[in-house]
């Protein structure tokens, strides 16, 4: 079991007090593919890495049947080990292929296929930045929960554009707050993924990865130079910055991820 506390903040925020993984938790963290569960020579090490921590962190707090919304290939279904019903849904639209995904339902992109207070518990990860019509989506969501039923999220704060052209927007915590709580939620915990220099160096890394390998000049032609920035160069700047991190001073207003825990409130 995964042990967390947590510590009043400011207003409605709470912060939680990272406490040691169990050996069950690690487990658990094992079975995640190793896509989202990477090692230092991943371009995505630190932002898959960071959320695979917070996710682990407070998957358990979800329990009974679960909505995976937005599930794709449900790469963290291990860790909601409370949940003793795990369904995913997801949209089948452009930008993204959900070919050999463990997709169970799909969704018109406006109305979710169930009745009304159908799930205990909705977990969705790096959807919402996908959702043209968020706010009605919102509204769906509270709909098929039962009332205390708890919603997990995580939104990228800091990020290239992706599944392009289903690529919408960028939450502050302020306007996810906002709008969770105008559509019938109550705020648990707001949490982040990364800091400030964490942040910057990951993009970097993608930047590398992305971009700068495809378009330097004459090198860029060469397989074995791709090569040696993908299995050289990624590993050696993902272990350097691992090893200076703890160093530098850190900030927390530039930041990878914002991670919200919320529930369902009564009419």
């Amino acid at each position: 079991m995964l042990f967390f506390c947590l510590k009043p903040s400011a207003g409605y925020n709470l912060l939680p007090k990272t406490q040691p993984f169990s050996s069950f938790a690690l487990f658990l963290l094992y079975m995640v593919p190793k896509n989202f569960n990477p090692s230092f020579t991943h371009p995505l090490y630190f932002i898959r890495k960071g959320l695979l921590r917070k996710i682990g962190l407070y998957a358990p707090q979800l329990k009974g049947r679960l909505l995976d919304f937005g599930c794709g290939e449900k790469p963290y279904q291990s860790l909601f080990n409370n949940a003793t019903e795990y369904i995913g849904l997801d949209y089948d639209g452009e930008g993204h292929d959900h070919a050999n995904e463990g997709v169970d339902i799909y969704y018109d992109g406006l109305t979710i296929p169930f009745s009304d207070e159908h799930f205990d518990s909705v977990f969705s990860s790096e959807v919402f930045e996908h959702l043209f019509r968020l706010p009605t989506l919102l509204g769906e969501i509270n709909r098929v929960m039962k009332v205390g039923g708890q919603l997990f999220i995580t939104c990228p704060f800091s990020w290239e554009e992706h599944e392009i052209p289903v690529d919408y927007a960028r939450y502050t915590r302020f306007a996810l707050t906002d709008l969770l709580q105008k559509n019938g939620f109550e705020i648990l915990v707001i949490d982040k993924n990364g800091h400030f220099i964490s942040a910057l160096h990951q993009l970097f890394v993608v930047y590398i990865v992305d971009h700068w390998m495809h378009k330097i000049p004459v090198l860029s032609k060469w397989n074995f130079f791709k090569k040696c920035i993908r299995h050289i160069v990624v590993p050696m700047l993902n272990i350097g910055f691992y090893l200076v991190e703890p160093f530098w001073p850190k900030s927390d207003r530039f930041y990878l991820n914002t991670i919200i825990l919320a529930k369902k409130k009564s009419a």
